[in-house]
This record gives C-alpha cells, structure tokens and sequence, in this order.
C-alpha cells in the first residue's frame, strides 16, 4: 500500500480542463499565424500607428527624431519622407508598388487644403494631384509620404533608405532633406 504517500487521483473535470487548455493554445496559434500572414511581428502586433491626440492626419507639423533633430511629422506625430526622384518637382514619380510600400499623405476626401502646424513655414505646403485622382500633400514642391514600419512618433526607421529606385529622408522645416 502507499504508506505517507496520497495518492493522486484524477479529478472528474481533468479532461475538460485539458480541453480547454488544448483549445486556448490552438487559438493562440491561429492568432500568431494569422498576424504573420498580415505582416505583422510580435513588436507589431497591437502597435499599429495608434492616434495619437495631436491633429489630424492630413496636418503638416514638426516632431523631434532622435538623432536628426527636429523633422516634419504628420497630425498624428509620425516622420515624413520624401523621395529624391520626385526633384522636389511637385508631382510623385512613386506610383504602384512604391505607394503601397511609401503610403502618400492624402487629403481626405471633402478636404481641399492641409493644415500647417507648429514649426512649419504655411507658404511651403502645397498639394499635387495624382494619377488615381486623390490629392498629395507637398511641402517645398516635395511630396510626402509615411513609412509603414515607423510604429510610433519620434521614429524614421526609412532615413537614407535606397528603396525602389531611390533614397528616401526626412524633410527639415526649411523643407531640405536631411541627410545624416
């Protein structure tokens, strides 16, 4: 006999439990790969481009990077880039593939001009009208655009990218690449 020893018996809930722990593990798994399929990484998922309570998107405003000082950042605090082929013409050569990857800043529909913000010289912002119709914000005759992977304010992880047929940098408030 087990003399000083209990013996363990299994509980009549044990296989229900065991299910349910089976389940939420599954379920877990169902959520990771269906994060991963969308793009997303575990220091992605939940920190998608909140909003942050500053102004709206369309607005052009500055924001302090590390490392680059101060650069031009849409309402919402995120850094904005242009792309060197554009020849600060006032029109986007970044079409197709390139605006899925470097999303354009774009009115709204209803919406005819951007917002200046703070830091910002109103007379350099302006707006070009793209092949599908919708109308880019421009700041010195440069179109500007967001990247993706910078998942909050005070970020450029595309400083100096080479990507799709040219670099990409942050704007200035005077409206020049930075170029460090």
């Amino acid at each position: 006999m087990n003399e000083g020893r209990s013996v363990r018996r299994p509980r009549a809930d044990a296989p229900v439990a065991t299910e349910r722990k089976r389940r939420s593990a599954l379920a877990l798994v169902v959520v990771v790969i269906l994060a991963a399929a969308c793009g997303a990484t575990a220091s992605t998922i939940g920190s998608r481009r909140p909003r942050a309570p500053t102004g709206p998107s369309y607005e052009v405003t500055t924001g302090a990077v590390n490392g680059l000082g101060t650069v031009l950042v849409d309402g919402d605090g995120y850094s904005l880039y242009l792309f060197i082929p554009d020849d600060q013409s006032g029109r986007s050569v970044c079409t197709d593939v390139c605006a899925v990857q470097w999303p354009p800043l774009i009115l709204p529909k209803g919406i005819s001009e951007p917002l200046a913000g703070r830091g910002t010289k109103p007379s350099l912002i302006g707006t070009t009208t793209r092949a599908d119709g919708s109308m880019q914000v421009t700041y010195n005759g440069w179109p500007l655009y967001l990247w993706p992977n910078d998942t909050s304010p005070g970020q450029a992880t595309g400083q100096g990218l080479n990507n799709l047929g040219g670099l990409w940098y942050v704007v200035s408030p005077q409206g020049n690449p930075i170029r460090s």
